[in-house]
């Protein structure tokens, strides 16, 4: 455990980034009364993630972490939960199928609320209005009533996200997640799709290894791995009042876990020595990931990283990197130099999606597909050359055939971002976009994997 540390010790450092409540009684109400709810998930839970990731760290896995840039209350159906979660199913069985490593997944689901903004104001016209935070804060109708930040809104956060985790554990293990059931997990509108016919032939070469296992007398039906999998959450761990809430001292080892998720993950801006973010995941035993972008110096990231797991706990700590597609091969390897010269067992990871964020002609903010597999390229070109793992990728996707990133095979134009733009925050990649994306990945795992063995020989 982490010493001369409470769940509350944050409050006495520098909070960027959290909202304020005008009614100081009523926000505590709702934390007294989060305290009682049960928790998520469990410390358990979390131990068995950060093992996973420690096979990842040492170059044994790959970390597949994905999901919405911000979960809403109004698009809250079970479809889109269900339609999510199988199209991480279908990248992580490209990803492993071809490149022979197991692939950990983790969801931005079941509590990716919050969102930090880059103003406290929005304009539309003459009017100016507080910013929405995500709507565990307030409400994103541009309006005086929706912008008043209501700390109601975290208990109806946490129902939402514990009927979420309830279907993802039924998805995850109650058939649905079995390696029989590969071809249905196609979604229709994928169909239009040039890379659906390459994840049929995928799923068609997996079902003939299933025949003939079962052929040599091994029974599939028998492998419990095949008739289910893990699948962990994870969200950014910005509002303090929540996350403090929810924590929760462990029977078994008497140590602290935030059990609002598996993983949670500290953002760019809540990155500083000083801030009460970095001092509350101190605290907690979870799976931390960091970001790092072009503002983050070595000196700095090793000083958070004896921060944040100074015991050196393996599969403790992912650092996601994001610095775009034209500033990655600049930015990544001084980072990358200082962490493998000091020994830190990391997981790394890319986030193509921030740093490639442009606004559109049609005055829609979008990612270009091609600046994110630009940025995917670079991060693996990076540790191609300095002898270290490519261990994971971050994204925000989504189920739903949206229209938020240009480019793709199924060439989303800049005219065609009105068509279905749903996103409460930053453009998602739609689903066809996020199965091309993991067969690029499955190459760029297959070239890694080949130069190892060159190095071996």
């Amino acid at each position: 455990m982490a010493s001369n540390w409470t769940p509350d010790g944050w409050k006495s450092r520098e909070a960027r980034h959290l909202p304020t409540y005008g009614d100081a009684d009523k926000l505590g109400e709702v934390e007294a009364t989060l305290t009682r709810f049960p928790p998520l998930v469990f410390a358990g839970e979390a131990r068995a993630l950060k093992h996973d990731l420690a096979e990842v760290a040492a170059g044994r896995g790959f970390l597949l972490q994905g999901g919405d840039c911000a979960e809403s209350f109004a698009e809250f159906h079970p479809d889109n939960i269900r339609d999510t979660f199988r199209v991480l199913l279908q990248m992580a069985v490209v990803m492993t199928f071809a490149s022979k490593q197991p692939v950990v997944k983790v969801g931005r689901m079941a509590g990716q609320f919050a969102k930090p903004r880059s103003s406290p104001v929005e304009k539309l016209g003459d009017r100016e209005l507080p910013s929405y935070l995500g709507d565990i804060v307030n409400g994103i109708e541009f309006d005086d009533a929706a912008r008043v930040n209501d700390p109601e809104r975290m208990i109806r956060a946490y129902s939402q996200s514990a009927a979420t985790l309830n279907l993802l554990r039924a998805f995850a293990n109650g058939g649905y997640a079995n390696l029989r059931q590969v071809h249905q997990w196609t979604l229709d509108h994928i169909g239009r799709s040039p890379w659906a016919k390459k994840f049929s032939d995928t799923a068609d070469r997996i079902s003939e290894a299933l025949d003939f296992m079962q052929a040599c007398g091994i029974d599939p039906a028998t492998v419990p791995q095949l008739q289910g999998t893990s699948f962990y959450t994870s969200h950014e761990a910005l509002l303090l009042q929540y996350e403090e809430a929810l924590t929760r001292r462990d029977s078994l080892t008497g140590d602290w876990y935030d059990c609002s998720a598996h993983m949670l993950w500290i953002g760019d801006r809540t990155r500083f020595e000083g801030s009460a973010h970095v001092e509350f995941l101190r605290g907690v035993g979870n799976p931390i990931g960091m970001k790092c972008g072009p503002s983050l110096e070595p000196d700095g990231l090793l000083r958070m990283l004896d921060t944040l797991n100074p015991g050196r706990e393996a599969g403790r700590i992912t650092l996601i990197s994001r610095f775009g597609h034209d500033k990655v091969e600049d930015g990544l390897p001084k980072l990358v130099r200082a962490v493998k010269r000091e020994g830190h067992p990391v997981v790394w990871s890319c986030d193509p999606m921030h740093g490639n964020v442009i606004k559109s002609d049609s005055g829609y903010k979008t990612r270009p597909f091609d600046r994110i597999l630009g940025e995917v390229r670079g991060f693996f070109a990076v540790h191609r050359a300095e002898g270290t793992h490519a261990g994971g990728i971050h994204i925000e996707m989504t189920g739903q055939d949206v229209t938020e990133c240009t480019g793709g095979a199924v060439a989303i134009t800049d005219e065609a971002l009105a068509d279905r733009y749903h996103t409460h925050c930053d453009p998602r990649l739609n689903a066809a976009q996020s199965i091309e994306l993991a067969f690029l990945l499955a190459d760029m795992l297959n070239l890694e994997a080949t130069d190892r063995t060159r190095q071996a020989a």
